[in-house]
């Protein structure tokens, strides 16, 4: 939840928390105006690093981008997609498709490392459920 103490400024301030996120701007969670915040503030809208993950694959067109996104609503996808292409992470195509810009390929090799460590959480855990300790402590 959003808290901002209500001063003659805090209508613009909410604004800007409210609009795509930009380094140097206030954005949810922070009004510091620090680029890192700005960066989590978009990757933690829902839909935005999916939508990056499946563009990486290559350029794509709306229909088959929202099927690839397990259907979200078209209206959800566009307003996402306008986000990323204020934030210059996507580009449109001439031909209505969509890929990522050079800082889309950027912010996708960026969050690799997050995904290998996400696989080895998983394998981890996995192996946690699976092992004969694991089974003693659950029976007790």
């Amino acid at each position: 939840m959003l808290a901002f103490r209500k001063t003659k400024h805090w209508r613009r301030c909410w604004r800007d928390v409210t609009e795509t996120p930009r380094p140097g701007l206030p954005v949810r969670g922070s009004t510091s105006g620090r680029p890192i915040m700005a960066a989590l503030d978009l990757f933690g809208r829902r839909w935005n690093l999916r939508i990056i993950w499946e563009l990486h694959q290559g350029p794509t067109g709306f229909r088959p981008l929202q099927q690839r996104c397990d259907g979200m609503s078209s209206s959800v996808l566009r307003q996402r997609l306008v986000e990323l292409t204020q934030a210059g992470l996507v580009a449109q195509q001439d031909d209505s498709g969509y890929t990522l810009t050079a800082l889309g390929d950027d912010a996708y090799r960026a969050l690799s490392p997050l995904n290998r460590w996400a696989e080895n959480w998983a394998e981890a855990l996995a192996e946690q459920t699976t092992s004969p300790q694991a089974t003693m402590e659950n029976e007790v």
